[in-house]
């Protein structure tokens, strides 16, 4: 699946860019016709701990699914995206096999 990384504030490390395609591939298992992903990490300035955001969106054929998550690193927040929308691929592909 191609990834497109995104970083917003700040420049991302090789490493990051690895985990995230590494986290992305894991969902080809659950739907594998997801075109590709946008991924934008952002830096919030803020005294919070928690201030790292990943945006994830995903363009899967007639639909784009977009989630936002914050957390104290960006391997978190990143993890946090993709357990959400392994819940969100896997209801649509539910939904998708009750209609036909």
């Amino acid at each position: 699946m191609k990834v497109n990384v995104q970083a917003v504030n700040f420049n991302v490390d090789r490493k990051l860019v690895d985990f995230i395609q590494e986290r992305m591939d894991k969902l080809e298992k659950f739907y594998d016709k997801i075109v590709s992903a946008e991924v934008f990490l952002r830096l919030e300035n803020s005294s919070d701990k928690e201030n790292k955001t990943a945006e994830i969106k995903i363009i899967v054929p007639g639909d784009d699914f977009l989630v936002k998550k914050t957390s104290k690193s960006f391997e978190e927040a990143v993890d946090l995206s993709v357990d959400s929308l392994e819940r969100v691929i896997v209801k649509r592909k539910e939904k998708l096999r009750a209609h036909s």
